[in-house]
C-alpha cells in the first residue's frame, strides 16, 4: 500500500513539474515573440489560430499527422523485426558478427539525409520509401543494443542452468531475455524516436503529404506559424511513442518498476 502511495506521489510530482515548466515556457515564448514579427517568431496565440484554421478547413492536419505517424510506426516495427533477431545471431555467432558488422557500420556511416533521396528515387514518392527510411534509421540502435544486451548474460549462470538440465529454450527465455531486456528497451526507445526523424527526412526528400511536407511547404511560403504547428505535432508523436514504450517496459519488466 505504501509503495503504491509513493509511486502515485512521484507520478503526481512529475505531472506538476511538467505543467509548471510548460506554463513558464509559454510565458517566455510570448514575451520573446513580442519583439519579433510573426514570420520570424510567432506568438503562441498565432500558432493556436493557425492550428484552429487547419482543423476547421477540412481537418488536413489530421491527415498529415496520420501519414507521418504510420510511416514512423510501421518503419519502426519493420526495423525491430529485422534488428532484434539479427542481434541475437550476431551475439551468439562471432564469425557472423565479423562478417556482417563491417557492412552494417559502413551503411550507418552514410548520413540518412544523403541516402533518403536515393531511396525515394528507387521506391517512389509514396509511403513505402518513407517507411524504409524510418526502418533504416531505427534499425541500428536496436541492433547495437540487442547485441550488447545478449552478451551481458552471465556465462556462469548459463553454465549453472545447463548443469541443472535446462534446455536451450529455457535458457533463452529465463536467462538471456530477462538479462538483455533493459538494454534492448533502451535501443527500442531510441529507435522509435529516431523513426519519426527518418519519416520526416523522407518527406523532405519528396512527398505530397505528412508533417515533414507541411514544414517544407511552410518554409517556402514563410508561414512560420504552420511550421510551429507541424513541429508541435511531431513532438506529440515522439512523446506518445516514448510513453507507449514506457508502459510496455513496465508491463514486460515489472521488477524494474518495483526497484524504482
Amino acid at each position: 500500500m505504501n509503495n503504491r502511495l509513493v509511486s502515485f506521489g512521484r507520478r503526481y510530482e512529475r505531472l506538476i513539474t511538467v505543467m509548471f515548466l510548460g506554463i513558464i515556457s509559454l510565458i517566455v515564448w510570448t514575451i520573446v515573440a513580442s519583439f519579433y514579427p510573426s514570420y520570424i517568431l510567432p506568438s503562441p496565440g498565432e500558432v493556436g489560430l493557425r492550428f484552429k484554421e487547419l482543423l476547421t478547413k477540412g481537418n488536413r492536419l489530421a491527415e498529415h499527422f496520420l501519414i507521418t505517424f504510420l510511416e514512423a510506426l510501421v518503419g519502426f516495427l519493420f526495423g525491430a523485426l529485422t534488428a532484434l533477431p539479427l542481434s541475437y545471431l550476431l551475439a551468439r555467432h562471432p564469425r557472423l558478427d565479423r562478417l556482417i558488422t563491417p557492412l552494417v557500420v559502413a551503411i550507418q556511416a552514410i548520413p540518412i539525409v544523403a541516402l533518403a533521396p536515393l531511396l525515394v528515387i528507387w521506391f517512389g514518392f509514396g509511403i513505402t520509401s518513407k517507411i524504409l527510411i524510418a526502418a533504416l534509421v531505427s534499425f541500428f540502435p536496436m541492433l547495437t543494443n540487442g547485441v550488447v544486451g545478449i552478451r551481458e548474460t552471465d556465462p556462469r549462470l548459463k553454465q549453472l542452468l545447463i548443469i541443472m538440465g535446462a534446455t536451450k529454450r529455457e535458457i533463452f527465455f529465463k536467462l538471456e531475455v530477462p538479462t538483455a531486456l533493459p538494454v534492448i528497451f533502451g535501443g527500442v526507445r531510441m529507435g522509435l524516436t529516431l523513426s519519426v526523424i527518418g519519416a520526416v527526412v523522407g518527406e523532405f526528400s519528396g512527398a505530397g503529404k505528412g508533417l515533414g511536407y507541411l514544414v517544407y511547404f511552410a518554409r517556402g511560403t514563410f508561414d512560420t506559424p504552420l511550421i510551429f504547428v507541424a513541429l508541435i505535432a511531431l513532438a506529440a508523436i515522439g512523446v506518445g511513442f516514448y510513453l507507449l514504450i514506457s508502459v510496455l517496459e513496465a508491463a514486460v519488466m515489472p521488477w524494474k518498476e518495483r526497484e524504482k
